[in-house]
């Protein structure tokens, strides 16, 4: 009997030292995308107007490493904020630690080579080698066409140095370790041409990052199985707030109409419209509605297209809760 417990013993000490192998060589050796490239991505003006459309108004770069302003409907820029960073995403929001949007003006990258830059946005590494966690969505940008992601860069490099120091991201253990297994060389692809929309409106929600909140998620990873069926979760002061279900089934956009679809985002560029101003207690929603009513008619139309080809799932999605008081 103590030879069968002596042996236990060894066996579990065995398997501690080999699992704490395996996890400092994730930490400490991962992730190896390979060395930053060695380019240098030429500002044309048509890399930048094409980059900025890309990165206020399809990508949305621009959403997360600026200042919202929560006071009004779904939290509008505030002027002079893009870029400058700073949101937090905390674990009250259900992150695995607390993440913050770089600064990606100048003042926060300017000592980036554009190689770097590009392999932040494409493979999710930092200058410094560190994994990024993927709540910035690298994983979408590096299968996107490499113009487009050389028209982004483009586009921030023009963007005005704005001073502001954001503290350094820490996800909690083991999301810390496990994410240095996430960053992958990215895998580039070209540009669908819009005369094909439904390939092009799949390349245009992808960059568009739709699949990662209107879908479930745990640990900040899309839940398989429920892609684009909404009820993702979002802690604000007034209550939670819950991503619309975007597949054609009856509980979601089935009966929508590709003119209503259009429209329900262009309503946020229309002259007659002005934010309201809400409560702390009052429902808002973190859809950056007049970021994306900038793209054309003719992408919204395409992401429409695309969308009808989703596979339906049943979910009655409540849209919002209130805080008890």
């Amino acid at each position: 009997m103590r030879k069968i417990v002596r042996a236990l013993v060894v066996i579990v000490f065995l398997l501690v030292i080999i699992a704490g192998a395996a996890a400092a060589y994730v930490y400490f050796f991962l992730p190896n995308v390979g060395p930053a490239a060695n380019v240098k991505i030429e500002a044309t003006p048509q890399r930048i107007e094409r980059g900025k459309y890309l990165a206020e108004h399809v990508a949305v770069c621009i959403d997360c490493h600026s200042t919202r302003d929560w006071s009004q409907f779904s939290g509008p820029m505030v002027d002079g904020s893009y870029g400058k960073g700073g949101d937090s995403f905390p674990r009250q929001f259900g992150f695995p630690g607390t993440f913050y949007a770089r600064n990606i003006t100048p003042y926060g990258i300017g000592s980036w080579t554009d190689g770097e830059v590009l392999r932040a946005v494409s493979s999710g590494v930092s200058k410094d080698g560190s994994a990024l966690f993927p709540l910035m969505p690298y994983q979408h940008y590096g299968v996107s066409d490499q113009e487009d992601v050389y028209s982004i860069i483009a586009y921030i490099r023009s963007l005005p140095p704005v001073k502001n120091d954001v503290p350094r991201s820490k996800a909690d253990f083991p999301v810390n370790v496990l994410m240095h297994l996430t960053p992958a060389k990215p895998k580039f692809a070209t540009r669908p041409m819009p005369s094909d929309s439904v390939q092009y409106g799949q390349y245009l929600a992808t960059m568009a990052s739709c699949i990662d909140c209107h879908s479930m998620a745990d640990k900040g990873e899309v839940v398989k199985g429920t892609e684009y069926g909404g009820g993702r979760e979002f802690l604000f002061p007034g209550g939670t707030v819950r991503s619309a279900n975007i597949t054609t089934d009856a509980t979601g956009i089935r009966d929508w109409t590709r003119a209503a679809f259009i429209s329900r985002f262009k309503a946020y560029v229309d002259s007659s419209y002005h934010s309201p101003k809400l409560g702390m207690t009052d429902f808002n929603s973190p859809m950056p509605w007049t970021m994306y009513a900038g793209m054309t008619e003719a992408d919204l139309a395409a992401i429409y297209t695309y969308l009808r080809t989703v596979k339906p799932i049943g979910n009655k999605v409540e849209k919002f809760t209130p805080k008890k008081i």
